[in-house]
């Protein structure tokens, strides 16, 4: 039943769709990594037109590999975010500390917890503040298993994440490509005594096949962004800002074109849709829609990265707004969950691609 080839040293898993729609925009197959944290390296979709293209920004398997070497820039497993769409967790986005002399770690603390996390990214101006980045499974191995073309799951007893978070956790993943969509979900158990801190986050690129990033609109049905200090370090004020009336308003039901305005911003106070937290992405010029959605309550951001020069859009649906943990947000909720002992959290992703012509 495995369709499973190798990059380098590492396991690549193929999922095939079993019943595809007979026509129009569809995923058809993906390949998701479980020697990095069951990420998804890449989807291949159909257009209405039914040219079969990529649906993630990523490089081809081997050159992948390649990009997994442990060296500088993949510590800490970071090139696993960098294209693709790399699960995120027991953290989504950025957390703050203090830097630890003669080590790439910060010190810092996490649900009162005090703790020394990888310091894995940060701003690229001289001083620029270097932080954590995007969890603790980048770079795990998790053990898999594929009981049908359509579906691969793993489970990974994460427990502490190596002594760098309080409590302990199992993570359960689960890939699906059904009715022409692509699925994803993870539940995060609480395996200890104590409760469980946890943030879910999942970081697609997804890719324009036209290539025209300026005609390309998103829709993000959302009440507020998070204003961040700058965009080398973007680490947030702790202000929200409503966006209604202005250039971060991407509510109208056809969204706003992204022309050359640069994006790398976290959307809040989400306003649901039948009960879920969405965002659309939409290429008139090639009458393809993508619509990410989350029926997770817990899902309380969505992390949007887009540079004017490059052909893709980055929808994040995390749990937890950046630097959750940080003083500046003055004991806001965060989107953290405390998971409590013997419980368990459920995060959940579905992506579903349109033609333009029928909405």
């Amino acid at each position: 039943m495995e369709d499973t080839l190798r990059i380098g040293g590492l396991p690549m898993v193929r999922l095939r769709a079993r019943d595809p729609p007979a026509a129009g925009p569809a995923f058809l197959e993906a390949t998701v990594l479980p020697g990095r944290g069951m990420m998804l390296l890449q989807a291949r979709l159909r257009l209405a037109s039914g040219a079969v293209v990529d649906a993630l920004s990523a490089p081809d398997p081997g050159a992948a590999a390649r990009e997994f070497d442990g060296g500088a820039d993949d510590f800490a497993g970071n090139r696993s975010f960098s294209f693709g769409g790399a699960i995120l967790a027991p953290y989504a986005n950025r957390i703050r500390g203090r830097g630890v002399e003669g080590a790439r770690e910060i010190d810092t603390t996490v649900a009162g917890r005090a703790l020394r996390l990888p310091r894995n990214w940060g701003g690229k101006a001289p001083a620029a503040e270097q932080y954590a980045m995007h969890g603790l499974i980048l770079d795990a191995a998790v053990p898999w298993r594929q009981d049908a073309p359509e579906r691969v799951s793993g489970r990974l007893e994460a427990g502490d994440f190596g002594g760098r978070w309080p409590g302990r956790a199992v993570l359960e993943f689960d890939w699906r490509l059904e009715g022409g969509a692509l699925a994803l979900q993870v539940t995060a158990q609480n395996a200890g005594d104590d409760p469980l801190p946890m943030g879910i986050g999942w970081h697609p690129y997804f890719a324009l096949p036209s290539g025209d990033r300026r005609q390309a609109r998103l829709r993000l049905p959302a009440r507020s962004r998070a204003l961040v200090n700058d965009y080398d370090e973007v680490l947030p004020t702790g202000a929200l800002q409503p966006v209604a009336g202005g250039s971060y308003d991407f509510s109208e039901p056809g969204g706003r074109a992204l022309g050359g305005a640069y994006l790398d911003d976290c959307f809040t106070d989400l306003e649901r849709e039948g009960g879920l937290a969405m965002a659309e992405i939409r290429d008139p010029a090639s009458d393809l829609g993508l619509r990410i959605a989350s029926p997770s309550q817990q899902v309380r951001a969505m992390q949007v990265y887009a540079p004017p020069d490059k052909a893709f859009v980055v929808v994040e649906p995390q749990f937890n707004l950046a630097d959750p943990y940080g003083a500046e947000w003055g004991g806001r909720d965060t989107g953290m969950a405390l998971i409590p002992a013997g419980d368990s959290v459920t995060y959940d992703a579905r992506v579903t691609a349109f033609a333009l012509e029928n909405r």
